[in-house]
């Protein structure tokens, strides 16, 4: 989707690059971290989506003619213009230059672990802020809650969100996001263009509400769509509904077609969706799928399967498009490091806050995922890339220090990878497809252990800074707080 993200930004971000373009702050280089500090949906777990979004954002981000003479119309609150005209002449010419490190789409990860790391002169990691939490926070919430929906139904879903989506380009994010999380497919059609993802749908109660009658309805729609054909039978009464269906069915068999299912979209899914298994067992038609939906989420499609109900597939969309319970994910976007001109280290930024959650942690970090010997995660180890690791390879909580777990011995692997260097993505284009972020999400949660993917208090994952790392953190809160 054609978007100006140069433009998609909080105007602080712009005022912030010309005033460190007018202190002589613009040659510094900067290393920040996007990470998230909560489990969403009070989960287990997370699901990283959004880089291909960051990607096209690196690809188009640039300064237009019309974009720089809408900024050169602003005016400041205590009068005059907000922009000095010479900083705006060099956003016309503005190339980002920026090296960017991230998780690959549909990897599992977890709070206080860096999502994205980008590191450059200060005023392009500013510049890039607002648009990269914006594509990372809502995708990766959306991509989330689809896992939580599908580990619950166990079977196919289909998102079809779209008309109570957060706008457009909200509804086409989401549904991409949600076929990363599991879903089998989407009702949204341009996302299915855009994403090479696969689309579903037959019909909706007004096709049968404007034929004579519902009978007559499911067979032009038979008729119409014989290899695609699911009847929605709850426009007036479910159990006539179910009747006609299978009248058709039956029609259908004779042809040399297939009934492939009915759809139930209201009153109590689970008592119908056992009723209308009876109806169609009896007459034959045990091939005939039931699809539910109805304002679904985890939690009902969880009730629904143990109640007893056999559901072919699900039908979700409000409660997954809209990241219904949660609305933002939360993730932050932090300054960590930084190096002035001719200095060969980097230097340490911290935020300190009264809140243990909110203490940033300082260095250019990345994340060891280690493993036990059955292929099950052990715990994520957050490190500093230019320090070497503790030989003890302890892990402490960054929020509680007398939690630690000890990893020494395991296999691990680095979670972050190349998006983007010098300003130019790198990111390989296998790595940029939908389908291919599902599949690694499924082969994620197949690490989990099974009390990590419970809907209903999950088991805490580990989490936590190297050894060295967090006593660096602890002194520098030491020395900037005054205490020694």
């Amino acid at each position: 989707m054609k978007i100006d993200y140069e433009l998609l930004t909080d105007l602080y971000q712009l005022t912030m690059a010309q005033g460190y373009w007018e202190s002589g702050q613009n040659t510094t280089q900067a290393c920040f971290h996007m990470y998230f500090r909560d489990y969403p949906f009070k989960g287990g777990f997370a699901i990283a989506c959004g880089m291909a979004q960051l990607a096209d954002l690196i690809d188009s981000f640039t300064f237009t003619d019309e974009d720089v003479a809408y900024l050169a119309s602003l005016d400041a609150p205590g009068g005059g213009k907000l922009f000095n005209p010479a900083f705006l002449e060099r956003l016309r010419s503005f190339r980002l230059n920026v090296n960017i490190d991230a998780v690959v789409e549909g990897t599992v990860v977890f709070p206080h672990e860096p999502l994205v790391r980008v590191t450059g002169p200060i005023v392009d990691c500013q510049l890039i802020e607002t648009a990269l939490l914006n594509c990372v926070n809502f995708q990766t919430l959306v991509a989330t809650k689809a896992a939580r929906v599908c580990l619950a139904a166990q079977a196919p879903v289909a998102e079809f969100g779209l008309r109570r989506a957060q706008g457009a380009a909200g509804g086409v994010w989401a549904s991409r996001a949600a076929v990363v999380g599991g879903c089998a497919s989407t009702s949204n059609v341009l996302a299915g263009q855009l994403f090479d993802v696969p689309v579903s749908g037959t019909h909706a109660h007004s096709w049968v509400m404007s034929f004579p009658d519902e009978l007559t309805a499911f067979r032009a729609y038979a008729q119409a769509f014989p290899r695609n054909c699911v009847l929605l039978v709850d426009t007036y009464d479910v159990e006539q509904g179910i009747d006609h269906a299978i009248t058709v069915g039956l029609e259908m068999r004779e042809r040399g077609e297939r009934l492939a299912g009915i759809r139930i979209d209201s009153g109590d899914l689970a008592w119908l969706a056992k009723m209308a298994r009876g109806k169609l067992d009896a007459a034959g038609l045990q091939d005939c799928s039931i699809v539910l939906s109805n304002d679904l989420d985890e939690y009902t499609i969880q009730s629904i399967r143990d109640e007893g109900a056999q559901v072919g597939s699900w039908g979700v969309g409000t409660k997954l498009a809209c990241a219904y319970d949660q609305p933002t994910l939360g993730g932050v976007y932090k300054l960590s490091a930084t190096k002035a001109p001719g200095q060969s280290a980097w230097e340490d930024r911290l935020k300190i806050s009264e809140s243990a959650a909110k203490l940033t942690t300082p260095g250019v970090l990345d994340i060891r995922r280690y493993y036990y010997s059955d292929g099950r995660i052990a715990g994520d180890m957050v490190y500093d890339v230019y320090s070497e690791v503790d030989e003890r390879e302890v892990i402490v909580d960054p929020c509680d220090d007398l939690r630690m777990k000890k990893l020494a011995g395991k296999s691990f692997e680095t979670l972050l990878q190349p998006l983007a260097r010098d300003g130019v993505t790198v990111l390989k284009p296998s790595l940029r497809s939908a389908r291919a972020a599902q599949a690694r999400a499924q082969a994620g949660l197949a690490t989990l252990d099974e009390s990590q993917k419970r809907i209903l208090n999950p088991h805490t994952y580990p989490v936590g800074l190297e050894y060295g790392l967090f006593e660096r953190r602890r002194d520098l809160v030491v020395r900037l707080k005054g205490i020694a």
